[in-house]
């Protein structure tokens, strides 16, 4: 059964050391965000991506149970007709992967389906993100997943090492932002502290620690965190 949150944030559901693995999520994530500014400050109008972007706000893209969790608290703040309307959509959404892929059923977990097809999302699926306002705005911006904050920029460490060399065609249209060294950041750090704290939670909400639980937005806002099934 699917618990709503309407009226009663999830922040107030949460165990306790649930909720303090989240609050230290969160402080994570606002490392990043950090960065990402000081990365514009430097590079300026070399990076297009800001508040209000939304070009790459489509298709499917994994996020992991940390992520879908926080999404539940941004959601929850939302007037109660916006939280409706953003459940129907992932309704949806999710109703038409499960006619792809009928394994996919509560909680949601990608890495338990019997293939892994779900790894191979099509490039050309430009089906908004159902925390996508009319407007093109994130409606839950201070609780987007991790990858929301990640995207736009190359993720070198300040070792030098490569996360991802990947960056947004919209930015630095006429220069190579891998030899920046003011962009880079300490990911490696960064990127194992969250596994810590992905280990941490699954280990409060399955009991064991487990790694590879994977969803995508929409089913995640459909997630019972304190169902039986899982």
């Amino acid at each position: 059964m699917f618990i709503g949150l309407s009226s009663v944030s999830l922040s107030m559901l949460v165990l306790e050391p649930m909720h303090e693995i989240l609050n230290k999520y969160q402080l994570l994530l606002q490392g990043l965000d950090h960065w990402f500014a000081d990365c514009i400050e430097q590079a300026g109008e070399q990076i297009n991506c800001q508040l209000g972007c939304s070009a790459c706000c489509r298709g499917l893209f994994e996020i992991s149970l940390l992520d879908a969790c926080l999404l539940q608290q941004g959601l929850a703040l939302l007037d109660t007709n916006t939280q409706n309307q953003v459940r129907n959509k992932a309704h949806k959404r999710v109703k038409q992967l499960q006619s792809i892929w009928p394994d996919f059923r509560h909680p949601y977990i990608l890495n338990r389906l019997p293939h892994d097809d779900w790894q191979e999302m099509p490039e050309e699926d430009q089906t908004p993100c159902p925390l996508l306002s009319d407007n093109g705005h994130c409606l839950v911006y201070a609780h987007r997943p991790m990858t929301c904050r990640l995207h736009g920029l190359p993720n070198i460490d300040i070792s030098g090492e490569s996360f991802s060399d990947d960056y947004c065609n919209l930015n630095f249209t006429s220069g190579d932002p891998l030899v920046l060294k003011e962009l880079r950041y300490p990911f490696r750090v960064t990127f194992s502290s969250e596994f810590e704290l992905l280990a941490n939670f699954a280990e409060q909400l399955l009991g064991s620690r487990q790694l590879e639980l994977d969803t995508f937005i929409p089913s995640a806002l459909l997630i019972d965190f304190f169902s039986e099934d899982w």
